[in-house]
């Protein structure tokens, strides 16, 4: 009984593999070619763009699949796929290569965390509820994106997609702030702690730590958030 509660999700639906794909690559693809259309400078929408699609590919897989390393190496392709289209499209550099592909892995492993946790505690349906997730907090962004000032930034801290969106937008244009090094820290310490409670499933008491460091962390991005 003890190996079938840990067994990994054998259930490996197309659509959900359709729907990262839909989520990561072709819905960023897609705003950036509108803008691109418009005209509209794509450097201040880098980081948010970056964030969704890692989300959404890093997410949805690694729930669909029920292994952390197909989210983290789904999501490592399509920031690199998004980051090549947006230098076709007539973006300058990247000004900080390193720092990009640190925030971009940290948040690729992130994702991928509550993508693997999805799994083990929903099974087949945790794409689901990834894919849920992935639309709430991409609308959330987008939101913010489009509309500044229009939400709180007591919310908008408490969104791991917008930690990922300040830490990749902060190490693509060179801009140096606190608010990124933060959002890195709680990036990674949500991926660890949301690991950990993937592991011990089907024990609830984890989610009191999970929970507890997220709201920790979140305070921790308010602290310097711009």
């Amino acid at each position: 009984m003890k190996a079938m509660a840990h067994a990994q999700p054998s259930f490996r639906p197309i659509w959900a593999w359709v729907a990262a794909a839909l989520a990561g690559i072709v819905a960023p693809a897609v705003a950036m070619l509108m803008l691109a259309e418009v005209r509209a400078p794509l450097a201040p929408v880098g980081g948010p763009v970056l964030a969704v699609g890692l989300m959404g590919a890093g997410m949805i897989s690694a729930a669909a699949a029920g292994r952390l390393w197909v989210g983290v190496l789904l999501a490592l392709l399509t920031a690199v796929g998004l980051i090549v289209l947006a230098r076709g499209l007539g973006t300058p550099p990247v000004h900080h290569p390193l720092a990009t592909g640190l925030a971009v892995l940290i948040a690729s492993f992130s994702f991928g965390a509550r993508g693997k946790l999805f799994a083990r505690s929903a099974s087949e349906k945790g794409w689901w509820i990834a894919l849920f997730v992935v639309g709430g907090e991409a609308a959330i962004v987008a939101t913010a994106l489009a509309m500044p000032g229009a939400l709180p930034d007591w919310l908008l801290v408490l969104l791991p997609a917008q930690w990922a969106s300040l830490a990749i937008q902060a190490a693509l244009t060179g801009a140096d702030t606190g608010a990124a090094g933060s959002a890195l820290i709680a990036l990674a310490g949500t991926g660890g702690v949301t690991l950990l409670v993937a592991r011990l499933w089907p024990r609830r008491w984890p989610y009191l730590l999970m929970f507890s460091a997220w709201l920790g962390l979140s305070a921790l991005v308010a602290a310097s958030y711009p």
